[in-house]
C-alpha cells in the first residue's frame, strides 16, 4: 500500500502526465457528455473550444490567470458572434478578414498574454467558418464554442492552483537540462584530435546550444517574474528564483574563455591536463543533469564525490605543468583561471541544496527587471506606433497572414469549395514569421495531412460505432496538444483525425470529407509559400547586418560595464544582470538568423561561410568577454584601469564605428603581449585583464573585417518591399 502511494505521488511529479490527464479529461467531457445528453452535434464545437484554449493557455499566477482567461472568453464570443453575422456577405466578410486579421496579429505588440490571446482568437474564426451551418441560432455555435473553451480553463486553473510552482519548476529543470547541453558541447572544444573543420563545428555547435539556453533564460525569467509579482514569500518561488540566479552564474562561468582552445590542444596534445579539463566540465554536465531530474522528482540532489578526485588530479597535473614550463606564465595563468572557474561551478553546483534562500527584498529588486504589463493608454500607444512600420517582424506578419488568408478567401468563393474554409485553417497555421520556419511546416503539414486521412479511413472502417470513434477523438485531441511543439507532423496528423471524426459525426461525412481535407491542405500550404516568397520576404540574410552590429553594441556594452566594476568592485546587480542578458540574448538572435541562411534561395554560398565564420568568431569575443565578467574584482593598477578604458574605446571604434584606432590594434597586442611576458605584475587580476584583452584584440580585426565583407549597398529599410 505504501509503495502505491509513493509510486502515484511520484506520477504527480511527470509534468507531462498530469498535462495529458487534463487534457484527456477535457476532450472526454465534450464528447460524452452531449452523447449522453443525445445533441452530438455540440461535440463539435465544445472540441474546437477545448482545442483554441489549449492553444491559448498561458502559464500566469493565479489572478492574472483568471484574468487572462476573461479576455480569451471575450475575444472568443466577439470573434465567432462576427463571422456568423458576416459570413452571409462575402463582400464584407472579405474586407473584414483583412482587416480583422492585422488588427488581432498587431494585438501582440502589446505583450505575450496579448499575443497568444490573440492567436486563439484568430483559430476561433476559421472554426467558426467551418462550423458556421451546424446551428440556426445564431447564438448556439459562438456560445458553445465558449463553453468548451470555459470548461478547459477550469481544469486548467484547478490543476494551477493543486500544483502552482510545477511550470515553473519544469521550466528550471529543463533550463538545467540545456545547461548541461551547453557544457557537453564545451567540453567537446577540449578534443586534442581535432582538425580545423571540426573546431569550427564545434564552436558552431556550442553557439547553438547557447542560443537554445539563452531562450531557456528567457522563459524562465518570464515565469518567474509573473508569480514575483504574486508572492507572498512562497518557499518555493525563492528557491526557484536561487537556482535560476546559479544557472545564469555557471552558464556566465562555463562560457568563459581564456585561451584559443584550438592552440592548447595542439601544444598539449600528449599531456593529461587538457583531458582533464575536458573530463570535469562534461561531468559537471552530467551534474547538472541530475539536478534537472531532481527538480522534476522533488528528491535532494547528490553531488558526485568523484568531482573531488578529479580537482584533486588536475590540480596535481598544473603543479607539475608549472614545473615544466616555468618561463611560460602566459599558459599557467590561463589554465589557473579556468582552473578556478570550474571550481567555481562546483562550489555552486555542491551547496545549492545547502544555500539560504534569498531575501525577500532580493525578490522584488528582480521583478523589477521587465514588466509586460501596460502602463496605461500612453504606452498602448506608444507600442502600437512602435510596430506600424516594415521593420517590425510583427507588421509584415500581420500583413502577410491578412493577405494570404483574403486571397484564400477569395479563391474559395471563386471555386465554390465546400469544405474549402480548410484552406485558410491551413494558410493560418503554416504561415510563419520568418522563411525557415514557414517551408518546414509546409512540408509537415502535408506530409501529417496524408497520414491522417488515411489513419482516418481505417478508422471510420474498423470502428464504425459512436461510442469507439469518440475514444479516438479524445485520443486524437490529447496527442495533438501533447506533440504540437516538437513533432509538427504528428501533431497535424491527429488533429486532421480529429476533423474527420467531427465531420462524420454531422451526418456521416468522413469518407466525403477525407479528399477534400487533402486538397484543400495542399492549396493553403502554396498560398501561403506564395506569401512568404512575395509578401515582405523576411529572408534573415537581409537582417544580418543589422543583427551583426546589434551584437557587437550588445557586447561592447557588456564589456564596459564589466569595466565599471573592476573600477568600483564586483556587484552581481540588476544593470549588470541586464546588460549581461542582452549580450548572450543578441549572440542567439545572431546564431539564429546565421543558422537558417542554408535554407534560405539566392543567397552566396560564399557569404554562407563566412557567416558561419563570423558566428564562431562572435560566440569567441562573447566568451572572452564573459571571462572578464566571471573573474571581475576590484582592481587598483591605474595603468591596467586605463587600458582597459582605452582598449573599450579601441574596441568600439573598431566594431561599431569600422575605424581604425589611434593606437592599432597590433601595436595594443604586441604591448599587452610583452606586459605579459615581462610579468610585470604579481596581481592576477590584471594579468587576467591583459590576458583576456590580448585574446579580444587577437580577433578584433577579423570580426571588424567579415562584418564589412557580409554588409549590403542597400538600406536595411529597402530589404522588406514586397514585391
Amino acid at each position: 500500500m505504501k509503495f502505491g502511494l509513493q509510486h502515484i505521488h511520484q506520477m504527480t511529479y511527470n509534468s507531462s502526465l498530469m498535462y495529458n490527464l487534463r487534457i484527456a479529461i477535457a476532450f472526454l467531457g465534450t464528447a460524452f457528455v452531449p452523447y449522453f445528453l443525445n445533441f452530438q452535434l455540440a461535440t463539435i464545437p465544445l472540441t474546437l473550444g477545448v482545442v483554441a484554449a489549449g492553444l491559448s493557455d498561458i502559464d500566469d499566477r493565479f489572478s492574472a490567470r483568471i484574468m487572462n482567461q476573461c479576455y480569451t472568453y471575450i475575444g472568443f464570443f466577439i470573434a465567432a458572434c462576427s463571422i456568423r453575422f458576416l459570413f452571409p456577405y462575402p463582400v464584407l466578410f472579405a474586407i473584414s478578414l483583412l482587416f480583422a486579421c492585422v488588427g488581432w496579429i498587431l494585438l501582440g505588440s502589446l505583450g505575450r498574454r496579448y499575443a497568444t490571446i490573440a492567436y486563439g482568437c484568430l483559430v476561433v474564426s476559421v472554426y467558426s467558418m467551418l462550423s458556421v451551418h451546424l446551428f440556426e441560432q445564431w447564438y448556439m455555435q459562438p456560445v458553445l464554442l465558449v463553453t468548451g473553451a470555459i470548461w478547459y480553463g477550469v481544469l486548467s486553473t484547478l490543476s494551477s492552483v493543486i500544483f502552482p510552482t510545477r511550470p515553473v519548476e519544469e521550466k528550471l529543470a529543463r533550463t538545467y537540462t540545456s545547461l548541461a547541453g551547453f557544457l557537453h558541447a564545451k567540453s567537446n572544444l577540449f578534443d586534442v584530435d581535432m582538425n580545423a573543420q571540426s573546431y569550427r563545428q564545434s564552436w558552431i555547435a556550442l553557439s547553438k546550444e547557447n542560443s537554445q539556453l539563452v531562450q531557456l533564460f528567457n522563459e524562465m525569467k518570464v515565469a518567474l517574474l509573473t508569480r514575483l509579482k504574486g508572492d507572498r514569500g512562497r518557499k518555493g518561488t525563492r528557491r526557484s528564483l536561487q537556482y535560476y540566479f546559479v544557472a545564469q552564474d555557471i552558464h556566465e562561468r562555463a562560457d568563459s574563455s581564456h585561451i584559443d582552445y584550438q592552440i592548447i590542444a595542439a601544444h598539449f596534445k600528449h599531456s593529461d591536463i587538457v583531458f582533464r579539463f575536458q573530463k570535469i566540465l562534461f561531468m559537471q554536465g552530467e551534474a547538472c543533469k541530475s539536478l534537472s531530474k531532481s527538480i522534476r522528482h522533488h528528491t535532494p540532489y547528490q553531488h558526485n564525490s568523484r568531482f573531488q578526485s578529479a580537482f584533486d588530479n588536475l590540480n596535481l597535473s598544473l603543479k607539475q605543468l608549472h614545473m615544466q614550463y616555468p618561463d611560460d606564465p602566459i599558459w599557467i595563468r590561463a589554465f589557473h583561471s579556468l582552473y578556478k572557474n570550474l571550481k567555481s561551478i562546483d562550489s555552486q553546483l555542491r551547496n545549492l541544496e545547502t544555500e539560504q534562500a534569498l531575501n525577500f527584498e532580493d525578490l522584488k529588486q528582480e521583478n523589477l527587471l521587465t514588466d509586460d504589463d501596460l502602463k496605461g493608454f500612453s504606452d498602448i500607444k506608444s507600442r502600437f506606433i512602435q510596430h506600424f512600420t516594415p521593420e517590425s517582424v510583427l507588421f509584415r506578419h500581420a500583413i502577410r497572414v491578412s493577405i494570404v488568408l483574403f486571397v484564400s478567401y477569395l479563391f474559395i468563393q471563386t471555386m465554390q469549395m465546400s469544405h474549402g474554409y480548410w484552406v485558410i485553417l491551413t494558410a493560418l497555421f503554416v504561415t510563419q514569421p520568418n522563411f525557415n520556419a514557414t517551408k518546414r511546416r509546409l512540408k509537415l503539414r502535408i506530409i501529417g495531412t496524408i497520414i491522417g486521412v488515411c489513419v482516418g479511413l481505417c478508422v471510420f472502417y474498423l470502428i464504425p460505432s459512436v461510442e469507439g470513434q469518440l475514444i479516438v477523438l479524445v485520443i486524437s485531441g490529447v496527442l495533438f496538444l501533447e506533440l504540437r511543439s516538437q513533432q509538427y507532423a504528428q501533431a497535424t496528423a491527429f488533429v486532421t483525425l480529429l476533423a474527420l471524426i467531427n465531420f462524420n459525426l454531422d451526418g456521416g461525412l468522413g469518407y466525403s470529407a477525407a479528399l477534400p481535407r487533402i486538397v484543400d491542405t495542399i492549396i493553403g500550404c502554396f498560398f501561403a509559400w506564395l506569401g512568404m516568397m512575395f509578401i515582405f520576404p523576411d529572408w534573415k540574410f537581409r537582417r544580418l547586418p543589422r543583427n551583426i552590429r546589434k551584437a557587437f553594441s550588445s557586447q561592447c556594452d557588456y564589456l564596459n560595464e564589466i569595466i565599471k566594476q573592476y573600477v568600483s568592485g564586483k556587484n552581481n546587480d540588476l544593470p549588470y544582470r541586464v546588460i549581461r542578458r542582452a549580450a548572450h540574448n543578441s549572440d542567439a538572435e545572431l546564431a539564429s538568423v546565421i543558422s537558417t541562411l542554408a535554407t534560405e534561395p539566392d543567397y552566396d554560398a560564399q557569404k554562407k561561410s563566412l557567416a558561419f565564420d563570423l558566428l564562431c568568431l562572435n560566440h569567441t569575443f562573447l566568451s572572452y568577454i564573459a571571462a572578464l565578467g566571471a573573474h571581475r574584482e576590484k582592481i587598483d593598477d591605474q595603468s591596467i584601469i586605463q587600458l582597459l578604458y582605452q582598449a573599450m574605446e579601441d574596441i568600439k571604434g573598431v566594431l561599431i564605428h569600422d575605424e581604425m584606432p589611434d593606437l592599432t590594434v597590433k601595436n595594443v597586442l604586441q604591448d599587452m603581449r610583452e606586459k605579459i611576458n615581462q610579468n610585470q605584475t604579481d596581481n592576477h587580476a590584471s594579468v587576467l585583464i591583459l590576458q583576456q584583452l590580448s585574446l579580444m584584440f587577437s580577433i578584433v580585426s577579423q570580426l571588424r573585417t567579415l562584418k564589412q565583407n557580409l554588409s549590403y549597398d542597400q538600406d536595411d529599410t529597402n530589404a522588406y518591399q514586397p514585391f
